[in-house]
């Protein structure tokens, strides 16, 4: 019997790959839809290798999007994220990925959701459905058609390509109705002592921007802050340690019952990084990060590993808890007080820029800016078992 099939563009956002698909292409029934989803992306599988599906293996390469016309008269598309874990029959829907957000723009224009200019750059306005938020997206445009190749280059990607920029409208804004506890802050306090059984209390900041986010000093966790991926990832006990402090920092701020919870069934969020002032290292490329160069080294864990570069709603985390004051972030750069702040992660640097003001004694920030790149790598047909087709049910 003929596989069933289904249109996908395969795409490169950022320092992440995932398979778009057009949401009215897939059943509305969520159950169903993230079986197919699964199988597409070859999850669960106990050999961590994804080989039968077109996933890469990694949390960066693991990932799905769903688009489709906007049910909001103040967005042009509406966009659902979701990161499907390698070993477990498990998508978390919970958060936004910044990276892939950088190709939503295009993939939109590309499918006709979006009339774009004949030159110059399209605005697409994106309804960010994982967490109830707007994204402006800036993507430039020649003879109607998205530019895809250009000079613009990005730590983590070989490749330059055209630019493209994402403003993340209050990016310090409650997650959603449900689960949020207070907004930017979940607890109301910029660092809290938090209580890890077995391992000790950890002054931590949990905050809300972009996706939910916990920063730690890296010395709190015995490291330098300039560790590489194989520094980290093959260190059992220290991945068990930070996961026991996400998942407790994830009860802390309202986003589920119970610690065990979270590591079942929420890897993608909230995530951990840790920050460290500036300290030199080479790259994962083999340049060499002089530490003048940036403000803070930063680092960040994703589906339970070291990421290789940074998240791009990392990257919004950070930039928004180091524009205020009283952050684990913003006691490293508060003498500083940058513009955008620069950062050295495990692949380079990335600069990204937060627009904050008090209103009635209370820190809002407005806005995070950053710039990424994206590119369709092929688009036509992903394939599942004819066993899936909703047809057939």
């Amino acid at each position: 019997m003929a596989q069933y099939k289904i249109p996908a563009v395969y795409m490169r956002g950022g320092t992440s790959k995932g398979v778009f698909f057009r949401a009215d292409d897939l059943p509305t029934d969520p159950t169903l839809r993230d079986k197919i989803l699964l199988r597409v992306i070859g999850s669960p599988d106990p050999y961590e290798k994804q080989i039968d599906g077109m996933g890469g293996a990694t949390s960066s390469t693991s990932k799905l999007v769903l688009v489709g016309p906007s049910s909001r008269p103040d967005c042009d598309v509406d966009y659902l994220f979701g990161a499907a874990s390698i070993e477990n029959p498990v998508i978390d829907w919970s958060g936004n990925c910044g990276n892939l957000t950088s190709a939503v723009g295009p993939f939109a224009i590309a499918q006709g959701f979006v009339k774009a200019p004949k030159d110059g750059v399209a605005t697409v306005r994106i309804w960010q459905a994982n967490i109830n938020a707007i994204i402006i997206s800036h993507v430039p445009v020649k003879n109607g058609e998205v530019v895809e190749e250009g000079d613009f280059e990005l730590d983590g990607v070989t490749f330059p390509a055209a630019e493209i920029k994402i403003e993340f409208l209050d990016p310090g804004g409650a997650e959603d109705g449900e689960e949020s506890q207070g907004g930017m802050f979940p607890t109301g306090n910029p660092v809290d002592a938090l209580d890890v059984p077995g391992y000790g209390t950890f002054q931590v900041t949990m905050i809300n921007a972009g996706n939910p986010a916990i920063f730690i000093n890296a010395e709190d966790l015995g490291l330098r802050g300039n560790e590489m991926q194989s520094d980290v990832n093959g260190n059992v006990a220290l991945l068990e340690k930070c996961e026991a402090i996400r998942s407790h920092a994830a009860v802390r701020m309202g986003l589920a019952a119970t610690a065990e919870e979270v590591t079942a069934l929420r890897p993608h969020t909230p995530k951990l990084a840790f920050v460290s002032m500036p300290a030199g290292y080479v790259a994962s490329s083999g340049k060499r990060i002089d530490p003048n160069s940036v403000d803070i080294n930063a680092r960040i864990l994703s589906m339970g590993k070291l990421h290789h570069a940074m998240t791009g709603t990392g990257a919004v985390a950070v930039a928004v808890a180091g524009s205020i004051p009283g952050t684990i972030v913003n006691q490293l750069v508060a003498e500083k007080k940058p513009d955008q702040l620069r950062f050295g992660h495990p692949s380079g640097v990335m600069a990204v820029g937060a627009e904050a003001e008090q209103r009635d004694g209370t820190w809002v920030v407005t806005k995070a800016i950053m710039s990424r790149s994206a590119r369709r790598l092929m688009e036509g047909y992903v394939f599942v078992p004819s066993s899936l087709d909703p047809g057939q049910a």
